[in-house]
């Protein structure tokens, strides 16, 4: 029977997945493995400096102290697979602690710096750290008081080296373990082998320990620095917490993988002293959320830095402001600036834009998929693969991938699903080229009379008013329409607008229902460590405020 040609009556259209090619292959060795190379590179050039701890070290003066760091560990019956937690702010002792940890197979714990003591308790018995390594002190937080209320509770713990205190004597162990030891140690690691714990947030209930592997770390960080151009000329300046993804890899991996330079600016974000590190350190590239960004740009002395020497940089963890971001690439010469997305789940990165795309996907867009990764959007109702330039939830798969979250299977596979696609949580659209919008979170979204209501479409259009400098939009309980639309403004210094003049600079702009109903003008947002706004509890203060708990209630029974 003849074949007969076949016409399709309808258009099909194009679905919301892509996967990342790629001109690299993915590394297969482990964290020290890859960081022996790199100093074997590149030995007499910087590592890390960090300038409020007036230290620099090169490549080859970086292995050697990671060295003594392994050796030490080793000698206090550190094996591998046990937990050693670090409670710090940024500082060059927990960059040699990170790769330390890495070489000998130990787990790498992160701590929060602003933990109190009932999240310490639980982050180190449920992670059942046996060895913690701890500032004293840290923004009034007295550490060592807290680890001793917390201690009780925590029956693995053993040993607690204070950076302050303890750093010297704890080093000087290192000299009873041979190098064949620790060689013998390294060569017994694999790449998959899980080498980190990071907890996230906990906006509801307790965190949950993200545990990630070599490979899903090592690679994240290489193929990051690939988009952004890395060389071993590289100097990177990191004013985000290294507890967190941001710092540890976008930051330091990203880093070793290709050679460059770390540089720590301060213990935690301060603007001017960033500026200073980038004019004295010659940094080509500048990190940062964009609650960071504003407030460099916002110094009273910003026009005094010579800031010429940066070409590039990362902006992430929330999202990035057009305006914002049109700022960075111009007045601070960033115009190879980058942004990232994912989430400590994924090791961080996801997606990322390109140094060579068009101006408005620079900045409108959080980029395409990472190399060897794959993207879809999804409906959240039924998980359908939706069309592209249609919102749905974001999810990934690939390398990148967590190993799951540490003694919590149920967790895991509320978030992983049976084919290993890793549900965010986000609420994302892909264009026809495959650039990636996040409009918020499926949580965040607001449901307005039957309307859904992206507070980032919002947020985005206010910041185009002269008087705002940062804003924030949230839901809050309606009894007639579910929620309402509510904007919490920040004004430039100096600057003054009344709730009428910001209504009437909506009402002929936006959609009715979009227009905010209620408004605050505050000095700032409720945020996390690393700069994300907290949501959550400006929605419970509004309720608070504007008296609401009646119809919350409603809303949630």
């Amino acid at each position: 029977m003849a074949a007969k040609d076949v016409t399709f009556s309808r258009y099909m259209k194009q679905k919301s997945y892509a996967h990342g090619l790629s001109a690299y292959q993915l590394l297969g060795e482990t964290i020290g493995e890859n960081l022996r190379n790199t100093c074997n590179t590149y030995p007499g050039h910087d590592a890390l400096v960090c300038v409020q701890q007036n230290y620099r070290a090169t490549y080859s003066q970086f292995f050697e102290q990671v060295t003594t760091v392994a050796k030490a560990l080793l000698a206090m019956n550190i094996e591998k697979g046990d937990r050693v937690g670090l409670w710090s702010p940024n500082r060059y002792e927990w960059v040699l602690v990170q790769y330390a940890t890495a070489r000998i197979g130990a787990i790498m714990v992160n701590i929060n710096p602003a933990y109190r003591t009932s999240e310490l308790a639980y982050v180190l018995g449920q992670s059942g750290v046996s060895v913690l390594i701890s500032a004293l002190t840290f923004k009034g937080s007295d550490y060592k008081k807290m680890i001793g209320e917390a201690r009780g509770l925590c029956e693995n713990l053993r040993e607690v080296i204070f950076l302050d205190k303890d750093w010297e004597h704890f080093l000087s162990h290192a000299e009873n373990i041979s190098d064949a030891q620790l060689e013998a140690v390294e060569q017994s690691l694999q790449f998959d082998d899980p080498i980190n714990i990071q907890y996230t947030s906990g906006t509801t209930g307790f965190p949950k320990g993200v545990t990630l592997s070599h490979y899903n770390l090592l690679n994240n960080g290489y193929f990051i620095g690939k988009r952004l151009h890395y060389t071993e000329e590289d100097k990177v300046c990191i004013p985000v917490p290294f507890y967190h993804c941001f710092g540890m890899v976008i930051g330091n991996l990203c880093c070793t993988t290709h050679g460059a330079c770390m540089v720590i600016p301060c213990e935690s974000f301060e603007p001017l002293k960033v500026l200073e590190a980038v004019e004295k350190e010659r940094c080509t590239s500048l990190y940062g959320v964009p609650t960071m960004f504003i407030a460099e740009l916002q110094l009273p002395e910003f026009d005094r830095f010579d800031l010429s020497s940066l070409r590039t940089g990362v902006m992430a963890g929330s999202p990035c402001p057009v305006e914002v971001m049109k700022k960075v690439q111009s007045l601070m010469h960033m115009k190879d600036v980058q942004i990232c997305y994912g989430m400590t789940e994924t090791s961080p990165v996801s997606t990322q834009t390109l140094a060579d795309t068009p101006f408005e996907k620079q900045v409108g867009t959080v980029g395409v998929v990472q190399d060897h990764l794959e993207i879809k959007i999804i409906d959240p109702e039924t998980g359908a693969v939706a069309d592209r330039n249609t919102a749905g939830e974001f999810c990934t798969r690939g390398y990148s991938i967590m190993l799951g979250y540490w003694n919590n299977p149920k967790a895991t596979n509320e978030a992983i699903d049976a084919s290993r696609w890793m549900h965010t949580g986000d609420l994302a659209t892909m264009d026809d080229e495959g650039y990636v919008n996040i409009v918020g979170r499926i949580k965040d979204m607001i449901l307005r009379g039957g309307e859904n209501i992206y507070p980032r479409e919002i947020e985005e259009f206010l910041y185009t008013h002269e008087a705002i400098a940062d804003v924030q939009v949230i839901g809050v309980p309606s009894e007639k329409y579910g929620e309402e639309v509510m904007a919490w403004v920040k004004l430039k210094a100096g600057k003054t607008v009344s709730e009428q003049e910001l209504l009437d600079f909506c009402s002929s702009q936006i959609a009715y229902y979009k227009v905010p109903r209620y408004w605050k003008f505050v000095e700032g947002f409720p945020m996390t460590v690393t700069g994300k706004i907290r949501k959550v509890e400006m929605r419970e203060t509004a309720i608070e405020e504007l008296g609401l708990h009646d119809v919350a209630k409603i809303r949630t029974s």
